[in-house]
């Protein structure tokens, strides 16, 4: 049965264009063991969750196994809390996405080496969510032409969690915002020092700053605060 907290097809669509956090779910950052607790403090001020397992500075794909059994970890806790409505995606494994679309799985979020768009959209079908990552304003370009929902971009700034050792700028990102047609995520490096830089935008997709974070519902809540332009950090819903 589909997690009654969870949106797809139109639901997940209309979520994702006033969407201001996306966090990536990587488990390796969090506290061993308490990898779930983190994000289950975390969920009030998520709008989209991908769950990407994945060796930290690594690029390469995750395993579909990995990827699968922690998304069934993840549906679980999400059905303990049917009043934090939002979107769920895995990261690279189209496999999983289709496995999973019955539980609620939204769909894909794919890479520039991961499985062409076009090909995907094929498998999943169009009420499945897609979204892509872009590294360069000729890619977010190139992406309208792509069957795909929203775009990652970046590294906005330098970040270990994939091992990128210098970042794109919040400028390029506003300037990619812009051009794009679409809902896109400045990804990479964002934390409560550089997050309202992109205020601008409204939107982004983080991780570390979440899950490494002492008080992680206190650090989204921020982030999500700082997204929104305000200084206060007092944002305590996960309304836009």
């Amino acid at each position: 049965m589909p997690n009654s907290a969870l949106l797809c097809g139109a639901a997940a669509r209309r979520q994702l264009a006033t969407a201001r956090l996306c966090l990536l779910f990587t488990p390796e950052l969090a506290p061993a063991g308490r990898e779930l607790e983190v994000l289950e403090a975390a969920l009030p001020f998520v709008d989209l969750l991908q769950v990407r397992p994945k060796p930290l500075g690594s690029k390469a794909c995750a395993e579909a196994r990995a990827t699968h059994d922690w998304a069934l970890r993840v549906l679980d806790l999400l059905a303990a809390h049917p009043g934090c409505a939002l979107v769920l995606t895995v990261n690279d494994r189209v496999d999983v996405a289709m496995a999973l679309a019955e539980r609620g799985v939204a769909g894909v979020h794919l890479g520039q080496s991961d499985l062409d768009p076009a090909r995907a959209r094929a498998l999943l079908g169009p009420e499945a969510l897609m979204g892509l990552s872009t590294h360069s304003l000729d890619q977010v370009i190139e992406a309208e032409d792509a069957p795909v929902d929203y775009l990652g971009f970046g590294p906005v700034h330098a970040t270990d969690t994939k091992g990128y050792t210098q970042g794109l700028g919040s400028e390029l990102a506003w300037i990619a915002g812009s051009a794009a047609t679409r809902p896109l995520f400045p990804i990479g490096g964002i934390d409560r020092c550089n997050a309202g830089e992109l205020a601008r935008i409204g939107r982004a997709a983080v991780s570390s700053s979440i899950l490494c974070a002492a008080d992680p519902a206190a650090a989204a809540r921020e982030l999500r605060a700082l997204l929104a332009g305000s200084t206060q950090g007092s944002s305590s819903s996960a309304s836009p």
